[in-house]
């Protein structure tokens, strides 16, 4: 059974759970958007059984009709207002399913047996272990959007451009589309409107395996003997050339070519001069009658299908990897059928981020080198909150389009033993992380109960929710129920973690302020106070209609007992009359402090105890 240590000031605020939040007196201009990870096919599964390598009737599968009306009502109680459905298109699975003609994948190169979402067999149909009934899997799905609409939520899934399944398999494909490498000529590297990069001459070979591995964890099946029949061989969807890729290369898939030669060349018209400064319809104009490449236009007309089901934005994973050109002609097109469409990209190099935003038309890029990474160190006991004001100072200007999280499917679990053990050390972190921009918070399913990823799964590696194989997510199962989406199964320590998971991003949401300008009072109070230490972080959110004070103690022992003092910089844009107040904390609602504002200054009253945080409101 999972136990974790809770200080008593935290357990008391987390479960009261009544805070009061902020009433508007008219609809707010905009809000924090809050983003709930949720993987598909694991988020229904009350198996607990969890045998490595387990098949779907061993340890079970989630389906689309798992998603109840109940279920989302809790999610959206949570504070979120958009989902993220990972896993959604058809991708590489071992095992058949006769009644739509669909025949297993290769193990050779299947990673897991549930296989990998990132290796897309059929862009125009959904997983078929997503549904009750396969024959009727698209109107499973487009069902759960409907549900999710209703529930006032917005939906998003993956698209994948860098690469395919090295099995890919267009049998669903709308009238006039030809699939990925119907068209190509196989007997060069290169040419602009091949769909892939070729090895002509060289027959693909499945890698030698690594660490004793064997696919299916050495069960047998018909198709697992160390061949796949792909000649002349693909280059592998990480870029290796190799006729051979090394197992640790994405050897499950094959690169996508965007008309950039193997020299670097690119094929197609570059955008112009200050083309970061001109809008998405000016994107759209430019492109306009444009010779682009084929699988730009393949990638457009995906993206044009799901908009038609419904589905609000995409998730594109390894954006960096795909020339900015082509997401300033994909996201232009789909803003222009909606253009509040949500356009999340995974981007992992920091010197690209400006580009990809204002270029490539991106709304939103993962943070994950720079805040993630120095708030992972720091909730770890390693790091200063020192490192936190350079980190923000230098994205300042993008701030908006940078997605918070610490959790998601790549990433460790915050409650396993390889990240921090106790979910409770990341509240700090998920209170700054929340409330330090105006850019969306998103939170992995399970992350709210502190699932710790422990299970050793199959291919998929614990400390991290395996996305290959079947599997139970048990602090997750707890708080599904059988069903009933209603904790009754936690503890009261894990219902408390809950609550505060709710408390915050709910907070968030409804805070005009947090959309508002953002000024941190680290720097000053590390300057002029010896007891304001590298474990405290403090920072200021306002706008025209409310002032907060955002504290946080990343201090696993220690509590903070001294003054937090207000710049000059802050004072002059506050204009705040001298004098006494009471200050009174919102996102509990149960802490109270006193602010003082003479003429040498201002200074609240802090008491605060390991890891907690407070956010105090100033009138």
């Amino acid at each position: 059974m999972q136990k974790f240590l809770i200080p008593a000031v935290l357990a008391a605020a987390a479960l009261s759970c009544q805070a009061p939040r902020p009433q508007e007196s008219e609809p707010m201009k905009s809000q924090k958007i809050v983003v709930y990870q949720v993987f598909t096919r694991l988020f229904g599964n009350t198996n607990t059984t969890n045998k490595p390598w387990g098949t779907k009737e061993e340890n079970g599968v989630g389906k689309f009709n798992d998603f109840t009306d109940t279920a989302l009502e809790e999610i959206k109680k949570l504070g979120v207002s958009h989902i993220w459905y990972t896993g959604v298109p058809h991708h590489g699975v071992i095992g058949d399913f006769p009644e739509i003609g669909v025949s297993s994948d290769d193990p050779d190169i299947i990673k897991g047996r549930a296989g990998s979402p990132y290796a897309v067999r059929d862009y125009y149909q959904v997983n078929p272990d997503l549904a009750m009934d396969v024959t009727k899997r698209m109107e499973e799905f487009e069902a759960l959007i409907a549900r999710t609409h209703k529930h006032d939520m917005k939906v998003i899934i993956d698209i994948v451009p860098n690469h395919v399944s090295r099995f890919y398999e267009g049998k669903n494909n709308p009238a006039g589309v030809r699939d990925f490498g119907a068209d190509d000529d196989q007997t060069v590297e290169y040419a602009k409107n091949n769909n892939f990069y070729y090895i002509p001459g060289k027959a693909f070979s499945v890698p030698e395996p690594k660490n004793g591995y064997q696919p299916l964890g050495g069960e047998k099946h018909p198709f697992a003997d160390g061949k796949f029949d792909e000649n002349p061989a693909k280059w592998t969807g990480n870029g290796s050339r190799l006729a051979q890729p090394d197992f640790f290369d994405w050897y499950e898939t094959v690169k996508i070519n965007y008309g950039v030669s193997p020299d670097g060349k690119k094929d197609f018209e570059e955008l112009p001069e200050g083309a970061e400064k001109l809008d998405w319809k000016a994107h759209y104009d430019f492109w306009q009658g444009k010779d682009v490449p084929d699988s730009w236009k393949k990638f457009k007309d995906i993206t044009q299908f799901w908009l038609g089901k419904g589905v609000d934005g995409f998730r594109f994973d390894m954006a960096e990897m795909v020339p900015v050109e082509f997401w300033s002609y994909l996201n232009s097109h789909i803003k222009m059928t909606n253009p509040e469409a949500f356009l999340l990209a995974e981007v992992y190099n920091p010197s690209l981020y400006r580009d990809y935003i204002h270029k490539g038309k991106m709304d939103y890029l993962y943070d994950k080198v720079e805040l993630y990474d120095t708030l992972k160190h720091i909730i770890q006991g390693h790091g200063s909150t020192d490192n936190l004001v350079p980190i923000l100072e230098g994205l300042k200007d993008i701030e908006h389009h940078m997605l918070h999280f610490l959790e998601n499917h790549d990433e460790q679990r915050i409650a396993s033993p390889e990240f921090a053990g106790n979910p409770w050390k990341a509240m700090p972190a998920m209170v700054v992380s929340a409330t330090v921009s105006t850019s969306p918070t998103m939170i992995y399913f399970g992350q709210e109960v502190g699932e710790p990823g422990a299970e050793d799964a199959g291919f998929g590696d614990p400390s991290r929710t395996s996305i290959f194989d079947y599997i139970g997510v048990p602090q997750h199962q707890k708080w599904m129920n059988g069903g009933k989406f209603d904790g009754g199964q936690l503890s009261e320590n894990e219902k408390a973690l809950r609550n505060y998971y709710s408390e915050v991003l709910n907070f968030t949401r409804n805070s005009s302020a947090l959309m508002g300008e953002y000024m941190e009072l680290h720097s000053f109070n590390r300057k002029q106070n010896p007891a304001y230490t590298n474990k405290t972080f403090a920072f200021a959110r306002w706008d025209d209609r409310q002032k907060l004070i955002v504290v946080t103690n990343f201090d696993e022992f220690q509590s903070v007992k001294t003054t937090l003092k207000l710049s000059p910089e802050l004072l002059k844009a506050w204009n705040l009359e001298k004098g006494e107040r009471e200050l009174k904390e919102l996102m509990f609602g149960k802490k109270k402090t006193k602010l003082r504002v003479t003429d040498d200054g201002a200074e609240i009253d802090l008491d605060f105890g390991p890891w907690e945080s407070a956010v105090f409101e100033v009138r």
